[in-house]
């Protein structure tokens, strides 16, 4: 690349005749692609930047199943589950994982290649922060776990019930339990009749669609900001080197050397100027994408707990009709 000499000769010697005693520093920033590391850039690429992953792993992590976002619900499942550190590692390992010891905790599981640091996966992960959340556990009393309600046996169409008399008195038993339960669910959320049921029913499933658009809106402004984010570091990036061939622009060599970079810095730019009156600050557009991922967060957790609510309300639902099949009494 004879140019990339001559061009940085160019500035080099512009900064040489300004201030020799700094020029040996300013020659480092400028062999490293000319421009100075933007902190707030490279912490969005730990935390947003999906260039890291391959697309398929990318595409998978958007719906919740990519091996990595597994890894972070079992840890997350194991960490309520374990009351000490080394309960933890046992139930990991029983999980499947192999764990790595050193600086930094790794788990694989057991068909995958390579071992991936929990620490990867979040500032919760680290090591030492899966150890805080432990102990945190024995301060905070966790309520005991539902039991999810049953299915009713249908008495009419079972041929189990038809050809066994003691499997047709344990499903009468079953069916009247399992109803029992169901009553006291929904008398605990309000309801006393099965059009109120079905009003509640299809209210929540409006409030869970309300929050997925919510969800997928704020994914959608996130992705925004990140594609802004991209376009100011390509701006900063690539600014030399346009402002270079701005000051020289009959010098096609040098256009042809760097058309590439040129031609990115003037899309980036362009794109920029569609929405900002300046050059966006790459530590408030961090801020921002944060302050969303929380929300996203809240909403997600939201989102999970009324996953659960549903399945209960439409389990009853169906076990009402089958078992009476008219309005409840009071």
């Amino acid at each position: 690349m004879p140019y990339l000499d001559s061009f940085r000769y160019k500035i080099i010697r512009k900064i040489q005749l300004r201030n020799n005693n700094f020029f040996v520093l300013i020659y480092g920033f400028i062999i490293n692609n000319l421009s100075v590391i933007d902190e707030h850039y490279e912490s969005f690429k730990k935390k947003y930047r999906t260039n890291g992953k391959s697309w398929y792993e990318n595409g998978q992590a958007k719906r919740g199943t990519s091996w990595k976002s597994r890894l972070q619900f079992d840890i997350d499942y194991m960490v309520k589950q374990s009351k000490d550190w080394d309960e933890f590692l046992k139930k990991m390992t029983e999980l499947g994982y192999e764990i790595k010891y050193g600086k930094h905790i790794a788990f694989k599981p057991k068909d995958k290649p390579r071992f991936t640091r929990s620490k990867t996966i979040g500032e919760d992960y680290t090591e030492e922060r899966l150890k805080e959340r432990i102990a945190e556990r024995e301060t905070i009393k966790t309520p005991p776990v539902k039991k999810r309600i049953g299915n009713i046996i249908d008495m009419n169409t079972n041929a189990k019930v038809k050809e066994s008399k003691g499997y047709e008195y344990w499903a009468t038993k079953h069916n009247l339990n399992t109803m029992a339960e169901s009553v006291i669910f929904i008398r605990e959320h309000g309801i006393k009749s099965v059009q109120q049921l079905d009003e509640f029913i299809k209210k929540s499933a409006d409030e869970r669609q309300n929050l997925q658009d919510k969800i997928k809106a704020i994914d959608k402004e996130m992705e925004q900001l990140s594609t802004t984010m991209e376009q100011v570091h390509i701006v900063k990036k690539y600014r030399a080197y346009y402002k270079e061939y701005k000051v020289n622009p009959s010098d096609r060599a040098f256009f042809e050397e760097y058309k590439a970079q040129i031609t990115l810095y003037e899309n980036a730019l362009s794109e920029l100027k569609k929405s900002y009156s300046k050059l966006p600050n790459s530590r408030d557009i961090l801020s921002e994408l944060d302050k969303l991922q929380e929300k996203k967060n809240t909403l997600m957790q939201e989102y999970s707990s009324s996953k659960s609510t549903m399945d209960e309300l439409y389990q009853i639902r169906k076990n009402y009709g089958i078992y009476m099949g008219k309005e409840m009494e009071r």
